[in-house]
């Protein structure tokens, strides 16, 4: 005889409410959703901070209404992974030599995963979803987009503020629309991206592809304007492996020469096309010089500087951090730092995970990244719904990793959010193609949101 598997004894108090009425709200539960997040999304680069705050607060407490109304269900390897980084960041707020100001950080942290959590439940009930929350990130983008553009037509002088006398890039002018910051509008600009060349491909309506197609470009203009170093090469990395990606996908009926033939001719073109570029335009030109340039440039001397302090921070506390938030790390990085080179993060996510909670931290991060690409990879070769969405996750984590070696604006709820719909959509999509449990098990089949 068939028995049903324990419930995780973290998972059981899922469902406690499965056998109440259903109610007008529990039946509406994925509309309310579905209109927060779109909600969220639309508005990331424009809502205040007290407003940003109440979306995902929102978020939360709809995840935990749905939770208590659905049994639960497995916890898949993209939730275990994140349940890892949750509990590393537990352990390191405990041990933490300031452990106030790092439990506000492990409270950021919770909220943003309530929001993945709700993101993951929605798709996984209904991945028609998918196209209306990209559709209101797309439209979010492209009016931050248009604002920064415009700001090349006005008072040049509040753009001057981010050129760097002191750079080989002096007087280069960067837009920043409503972020105020053109390394966050780059942050935020870089992984809509792949989304948007997928809903371009997905959409058959001509209005919906040419709204898409409009984001797709005005997106990458904005992207370019922001002179950001570290956008511009997740840029590249995000739609290079996305070309080589859906490349894969269109060939994999052709003959076994084409095959292997296709990738090396679109790295080949894409590296000629890049070569022109930073050779025939000026401006790309020593921006992208000034990579190389070594201390001579004041921002690559400023990030030396701060990880030669950070790496200090770290050797002092390997195991556990000084725990999660940048809360924390304000309160200690200037027992460290160099004079005249204050410092609000790491510059870098692989040293922000390891100040932050160790080389756990860094271990907890690098298994949901690794588990995030082996499931887009193994998705994306499939025919499911979301199967063109799981490889774009592929390639908004690819532009990222590039991006977080030499940055934290990961870390901003205007970046971190859109990864996690990125990361939900992988969650979704796995458990929709999850075999069918054993019949004594049926009881808990839909599961709540912390499990994919």
């Amino acid at each position: 005889m068939l028995t049903s598997a324990p419930t995780p004894w973290l998972l059981r108090w899922q469902g406690l409410l499965a056998a109440g009425p259903a109610g007008a709200i529990g039946r509406q539960l994925p509309l309310i959703s579905g209109a927060v997040l779109m909600a969220l999304l639309a508005w990331l680069p424009q809502v205040s901070r007290g407003g940003l705050s109440l979306l995902i607060a929102a978020c939360a407490l709809l995840w935990v209404l749905w939770a208590l109304r659905t049994p639960p269900g497995r916890i898949g390897p993209i939730n275990l992974a994140l349940l890892a980084v949750l509990a590393v960041s537990v352990v390191a707020t405990g041990f933490s030599p300031v452990p106030v100001a790092a439990a506000k950080g492990l409270f950021k942290l919770t909220s943003y995963l309530g929001v993945y959590a709700l993101m993951r439940q929605l798709l996984a009930e209904s991945p028609r979803w998918w196209d209306r929350l990209t559709a209101a990130l797309l439209a979010g983008e492209l009016l931050t987009s248009v604002i920064g553009i415009r700001q090349l037509y006005a008072d040049a002088s509040q753009l001057a503020r981010w050129s760097d006398n002191n750079s080989v890039a002096a007087g280069t002018v960067r837009i920043y629309s409503s972020l105020d910051n053109p390394n966050l509008l780059g942050g935020y600009l870089l992984p809509i991206l792949p989304l948007a060349v997928v809903a371009l491909l997905r959409w058959r309506e001509r209005p919906r592809r040419l709204f898409a197609l409009c984001s797709l470009v005005l997106g990458i203009v904005a992207l370019v304007l922001t002179y950001s170093r570290g956008a511009w090469m997740g840029m590249v990395a995000s739609l290079g492996v996305l070309a080589l990606l859906l490349a894969g996908r269109a060939s994999r009926h052709w003959p076994a020469f084409w095959r292997r033939t296709l990738p090396l001719l679109l790295l080949l073109g894409g590296a000629l096309a890049l070569v022109v570029l930073v050779t025939q335009v000026e401006p790309l030109r020593v921006r992208v010089m000034s990579l190389v340039a070594g201390r001579e440039d004041s921002s690559n001397n400023f990030r030396i500087n701060v990880w030669t302090s950070v790496l200090a921070m770290i050797q002092d506390r390997p195991l556990f951090g000084i725990g999660p938030g940048n809360t924390a790390f304000n309160l200690i990085y200037p027992l460290y730092q160099q004079p005249k080179f204050n410092a609000l993060s790491a510059y870098s996510i692989p040293l922000e995970l390891l100040v932050e909670a160790g080389v756990p931290g860094l271990l907890a991060g690098l298994a949901v990244l690794i588990t995030a690409v082996r499931t887009g990879l193994r998705l994306g070769r499939g025919e499911g719904s979301l199967a063109l969405p799981a490889l774009a996750a592929v390639a908004v984590f690819a532009g990222l990793a590039v991006q977080g070696l030499t940055d934290t604006i990961f870390f901003r709820p205007e970046v971190q959010l859109v990864a996690l719909f990125s990361l939900a959509t992988l969650a979704a999509a796995a458990h929709r193609l999850e075999p069918p449990r054993p019949i004594a098990e049926l009881d808990g089949a839909e599961g709540s949101g912390l499990r994919g």
